[in-house]
């Protein structure tokens, strides 16, 4: 589990794509805490570092994660928000990110806003339910308030601190991002919609009174 707090901007060494998947070598010097089978957030996504050393690590992305997020289209020398998974007693500053990416969204529309950034985002279709006002969505693994939504947009407000800290500060209209939507949205309407397609129909059991 992750808290959607980047620690570190990463750089991608090198990627090595198969028919089962790709392996990615990521420079960073959060890799000196890290051990094989550990798991990291690269841009959001969860992966397991198969291979460790002082300044690099080496993790392990199957076809469907590629499909799924922007990992697939990594090359030598992009830029990646790096999260390790959150430990017992940490502080949970963002909020609850399992790194498990719901899709990707585009980069709308931006406009200064004070001293932040304002982002307009179209995320999938299907993912925009998910989204309020006020509530949380994680955005290339960085943890973001929803400032407002739109009927097929939402935004969000970059203040300095992040657009310095993090990928994001460099994104244009255009750019691809992971999108990963409340996890507690999704189960909420799973169990509503398992509670109302168990309701009895209306007028059952008045035949007989």
């Amino acid at each position: 589990m992750f808290t959607g707090l980047v620690r570190e901007v990463g750089r991608v060494e090198a990627v090595e794509r198969s028919g089962e998947g790709a392996e990615i070598v990521v420079a960073a010097e959060l890799a000196r805490e890290l051990g094989p089978g550990d798991s990291i957030a690269v841009d959001g996504v969860c992966l397991t570092a198969v291979d460790t050393a002082p300044s690099r690590f080496r993790a392990q992305a199957m076809a469907e994660t590629l499909r799924r997020s922007t990992l697939g289209e990594l090359a030598a020398g992009a830029r990646v928000n790096l999260e390790p998974a959150l430990a017992v007693g940490d502080r949970l500053g963002g909020h609850i990110v399992q790194g498990h990416v719901d899709g990707v969204a585009e980069v709308v529309g931006l406009a200064a806003e004070g001293f932040a950034r304002r982002v307009e985002v179209r995320p999938p279709a299907r993912l925009l339910r998910y989204i309020v006002e006020k509530g949380s969505v994680a955005l290339a693994g960085v943890s973001l308030t929803v400032a407002a939504v739109a009927e097929s947009t939402f935004s969000v407000a970059l203040i300095p601190e992040t657009q310095e800290r993090t990928t994001l500060g460099e994104l244009a209209a255009g750019s691809r991002v992971n999108i990963e939507v409340d996890v507690l949205a999704k189960h909420v309407e799973r169990l509503v919609r398992e509670y109302v397609h168990n309701l009895p129909a209306a007028g059952a059991g008045e035949a007989g009174r």
